[in-house]
C-alpha cells in the first residue's frame, strides 16, 4: 500500500501532485496589509498552501547580549537573537484574519510553531498540520507536544544528523502519530546549488519509511523541480513581494514562484522515467542532485549553534531547585541537549548561576 498523508483537503504521496507551500516567514515586514497581499499573490502564483511562523522573541530565546546570544557567521551577523526575532515575528493577533484570507483564496493555511504556547494558539485556529523547523529538531519535549495533537507534521532536517532525525521520529511515534513528511533542507541563506544534495530525498524515504520533500533556500527556481524529479512530494519556498527584510536574500518573487510551479507541473506530466533520462546530462541538475548527505556540509555545521539547548533563564542560587521559570529550552545550542530537560527539573544547583548561562551537567547536584 502506497503511503499518503492528508493535509486539509489535499492528499500527499505517490501518484499525487506535488504539494507546493509558499513560506511567508517574515517577508510581511510586520505590515498586515502586506501579509494579506502575499497570501493573494501566492494563490495567483500557483501555491497550494501558505505557511507563517508562530513565535515571539521571548518564546525563542532570552533577552541577553552576552557572547552566546550574539549572531556570527550568517547574513544576520552582529545582531542578538532577541533583536532578530523582534524584527521578524508575525503578530499573533493577525492570525485569524490571515487564516480567513487563505480560506477565501482556496489555500491551505498552517504554521511553524516554536513552543507549546504557539501550538495551543494554533489549535484554536484548527490548523490542519504543523511544520517543525530544522533548528527545532533536537527540541524533544516540544516535538512530543506537537505530535500528541495527532496532526500531520512536516519536519525539516537542514542541520540534523541521521541520529537527530531518528530520535525526532521515534519521539513522534511514541504519540502514535505516523503522519510525517521529512524535508531535505540546506541551512545556508541562501544555499549554494552544489550543497542542495537532492539525492538525499529518495534516501530519506527509503531509510526512514516516510514521505519526503524539499524546503529550498537556493535562489534558483529550477531546484524544486529537480527535487520533484527525484521524488519530492512537498516543496516549500520562501515567498516575497519586496526584497527587504531578514529573509529577502533567499526568497523569490511571484514571477519566479510561478515559473517554479510551471517547471514542477511540467516535470510531473513527463513521468519519472522519461524525466530522469532527459536530466541525466543536465549540468545544473547534476550539481543540485549531488550526493546523499546529512548535515555534514560546512554551512550546516556552522549553523547548528542556532538550535536549542538548556539555558539559565533567571539567576539561581546554590542549592536552589531548577524550575520551568529559571531554566528554559531556548536558542542557541551552547547548553545541555533539550532531552535532559525533564531529568534536570526539580534537581538543585551545585553553584550560583547567572541568567544567560548555558547549563551543563556539572552545574546540577546529583
Amino acid at each position: 500500500m502506497k503511503k499518503t498523508v492528508k493535509i486539509g483537503n489535499r492528499l500527499i504521496g505517490e501518484d499525487q501532485p506535488c504539494f507546493i507551500v509558499a513560506e511567508i516567514s517574515c517577508n510581511h515586514l510586520q505590515k498586515k496589509n502586506l501579509a494579506l497581499r502575499l497570501i493573494s499573490k501566492a494563490k495567483q502564483a500557483g501555491a497550494d498552501a501558505v505557511k507563517f511562523q508562530t513565535y515571539t522573541p521571548d518564546t525563542m530565546t532570552l533577552n541577553c547580549d552576552n557572547k552566546y546570544f550574539r549572531i556570527k557567521g550568517t547574513i544576520w551577523e552582529g545582531q542578538t537573537l532577541y533583536n532578530l526575532y523582534e524584527k521578524a515575528y508575525t503578530p499573533w493577533k493577525w492570525f485569524p484574519d490571515l487564516a480567513e484570507s487563505a480560506k477565501e483564496e482556496g489555500l491551505i493555511f498552517f504554521s511553524t510553531p516554536f513552543d507549546e504556547t504557539a501550538v495551543d494558539f494554533l489549535e484554536k485556529l484548527r490548523v490542519p498540520a504543523y511544520k517543525i523547523a530544522s533548528f527545532e529538531i533536537t527540541h524533544i519535549p516540544f516535538i512530543k507536544y506537537v505530535a500528541a495533537k495527532q496532526k500531520p507534521i512536516i519536519l525539516s532536517t537542514g542541520v540534523a544528523t541521521k541520529a537527530d532525525i531518528d530520535l525526532a521520529l521515534k519521539t513522534i511515534q511514541t504519540q502514535k502519530n505516523d503522519k510525517v513528511i521529512l524535508m531535505k533542507c540546506t541551512s545556508a541563506y541562501p544555499a549554494p546549488l552544489n550543497e542542495a544534495n537532492l539525492k538525499t530525498i529518495p534516501d530519506m524515504e527509503k531509510r526512514f519509511g516516510v514521505l519526503a520533500g524539499l524546503s529550498d533556500h537556493t535562489i534558483n527556481e529550477n531546484v524544486p523541480a529537480y527535487a520533484v524529479a527525484l521524488g519530492a512530494k512537498v516543496i516549500e519556498k520562501h515567498f516575497t513581494l519586496e526584497k527587504k527584510g531578514p529573509d529577502a536574500k533567499f526568497s523569490i518573487n511571484p514571477h519566479e514562484f510561478a515559473q517554479m510551479v510551471t517547471n514542477i507541473r511540467r516535470f510531473e506530466e513527463m513521468g519519472e522515467k522519461k524525466l530522469l533520462n532527459e536530466l541525466k546530462k543536465n549540468k545544473e541538475f547534476i550539481a543540485a542532485a549531488g550526493r546523499v548527505r546529512y548535515a555534514s556540509t560546512p554551512k550546516a555545521k556552522e549553523h547548528r549553534f542556532l538550535m536549542r539547548s538548556i539555558f539559565i533563564a533567571k539567576d539561581i542560587l546554590k542549592g536552589e531547585k531548577f524550575t520551568r521559570e529559571n531554566m528554559r529550552v531556548v536558542r542557541p545550542a551552547y547548553g545541555l541537549h533539550p532531552r535532559y530537560y525533564e531529568k534536570v527539573l526539580g534537581k538543585k544547583a551545585r553553584m550560583d548561576l547567572k541568567k544567560g548561562s548555558p547549563l551543563s551537567l556539572g552545574m546540577v547536584a546529583t
